[in-house]
């Protein structure tokens, strides 16, 4: 099983890049939250799950660990495929996905294509269980705005509110106000209960 790749940065796409490592190229699939993420540098390591199946060889990369974590869970999922995860991950970003999970937010990934109502209800009832006891040990690479989401919902589920409620409070208040600092977000989310 191949980890990681660290390499050279041949070749830059939204759906993947070229990377050289000892003079070998690899096209590694990613998702567009990779994409964004990587930089243009010369050099660029990228978390490996190689996909073997009897038509195809394929190598998908990710950004974190914690992305390719969550790519893993979901394509252990009856009906959801690489490409599907793939495409999961990129609408969303893997902290997105996740909370959808977590909240049992249907609406949310039916909003994905290739997502139907049957499949977003089959990902939640297979991952929600597995995601709430790994969420905790996976870091997923912030930004200010899931920062602030995380520790917001950290201090409310503190205070003793579901986390599926917090969550769904901390989501209006960052929907309205995406630049929020972490007390106006707490604040307002607890106005919204």
């Amino acid at each position: 099983m191949i980890h990681h790749l660290n390499g050279k940065l041949i070749e830059k796409n939204p759906s993947y890049v070229v990377l050289e490592c000892n003079g070998v190229g690899y096209t590694v699939n990613i998702s567009l939250h990779t994409y964004e993420k990587i930089s243009s540098d010369e050099q660029c390591k990228l978390f490996i799950h190689f996909l073997v199946r009897e038509d195809e060889h394929k190598l998908f990369g990710f950004f974190t660990g914690a992305e390719r974590e969550i790519f893993r869970q979901l394509i252990g999922v009856s009906g959801v495929g690489a490409t599907t995860a793939q495409m999961m991950l990129s609408s969303m970003g893997p902290q997105e996905v996740t909370d959808a999970i977590l909240t049992e937010d249907v609406t949310t990934l039916k909003s994905i294509k290739g997502i139907g109502a049957k499949t977003a209800q089959r990902v939640i009832v297979d991952l929600k269980d597995k995601l709430s006891k790994i969420s905790d040990t996976i870091e997923f690479s912030s930004s200010s705005h899931n920062t602030a989401k995380n520790e917001a919902l950290s201090a409310l589920t503190a205070l003793g509110i579901d986390r599926k409620i917090a969550g769904r409070a901390v989501d209006k208040v960052l929907k309205n106000n995406a630049d929020a600092d972490l007390q106006t977000v707490i604040k307002q989310a607890l106005k919204n209960l």
